[in-house]
């Protein structure tokens, strides 16, 4: 008779349970032309900032350029203009990180946008991520990408997931923004152009603003980017936003699940 052989438990396979992977999410606010130092934008700001960080758990905020008013008047206050500017984000979000794009209105007073907001380009690790997913915004304050800005771009790496900021939109097929107020098809397909392919579809999101109203795309933005969505957002202050509700700002999430991740962002008041 043939002995059956019988594993004992040690030595028997063991049939492992795939955890399934809790999708984490990291809570963001997205602010573009605030324009303090024009008009009532400053009483605006101040008004819509702590609503943003207020509500829920914000670990990010991204102000888009045209923060403030500072080419005015040949540049005569714009010292006082950012000085507002960041004494309001100050005193407002504490400890949660932000950073600031550098617009049309800024261009001409750069050595003091420095000075109070940093480095007019640069990439960041985006909060809450483990450095999985990075932070990039780019100067374009003048309707053109400045040199850096496109070297940061053909640098991208397609280990990581990109969120990019910048202050002209993109020329993309159907958007609704004044045509004076985006970038043209050339820079379009210059800013395009020079991401590597491998990492085309590691951008998530891209958030632009300067057009002075809300504006989303969530999908084939431009040939080569089918996931990527594009965002507008361009009215958190008093200089050509319509009064009627129209000022406000993007609440914006990052989630995550398994590899992947995903970027949402709803306008509010």
């Amino acid at each position: 008779m043939t002995k059956r052989r019988v594993l004992s438990r040690k030595l028997q396979p063991v049939r492992r349970l795939k955890r399934r992977v809790k999708a984490q999410t990291v809570e963001f606010v997205v602010f573009g032309d605030s324009h303090v130092g024009y008009g009532n934008s400053a009483a605006i700001f101040r008004n819509l900032l702590p609503k943003a960080v207020s509500s829920g758990n914000k670990r990010f905020v991204i102000f888009g350029g045209d923060n403030t008013q500072a080419g005015a008047d040949h540049g005569n206050n714009a010292n006082t203009y950012y000085k507002d500017f960041k004494d309001t984000v100050t005193s407002v979000l504490g400890n949660i990180p932000y950073k600031a794009s550098i617009g049309n209105w800024e261009a001409s007073t750069r050595p003091l946008f420095t000075q109070y907001l940093g480095a007019t380009s640069g990439q960041m690790n985006f909060p809450g991520t483990q450095g999985k997913v990075k932070y990039v915004w780019l100067d374009c304050a003048l309707g053109t990408f400045a040199p850096a800005s496109i070297a940061l771009l053909r640098n991208l790496d397609d280990r990581y997931f990109y969120i990019i900021d910048f202050h002209w939109p993109l020329r993309v097929q159907g958007i609704t923004v004044d045509s004076s107020h985006v970038l043209s098809a050339a820079e379009t397909s210059r800013f395009f152009s020079a991401i590597p392919a491998k990492a085309r579809d590691k951008v998530l999101a891209i958030f632009t603003h300067h057009g002075h109203k809300f504006y989303r795309k969530l999908g084939n933005i431009y040939p080569g980017y089918a996931k990527t969505k594009f965002f507008v957002c361009g009215c958190s202050g008093d200089y050509k936003c319509k009064p009627n509700g129209n000022m406000g700002y993007y609440n914006a999430t990052l989630t995550s699940s398994g590899s992947g991740f995903r970027v949402d962002a709803y306008t509010a008041h």
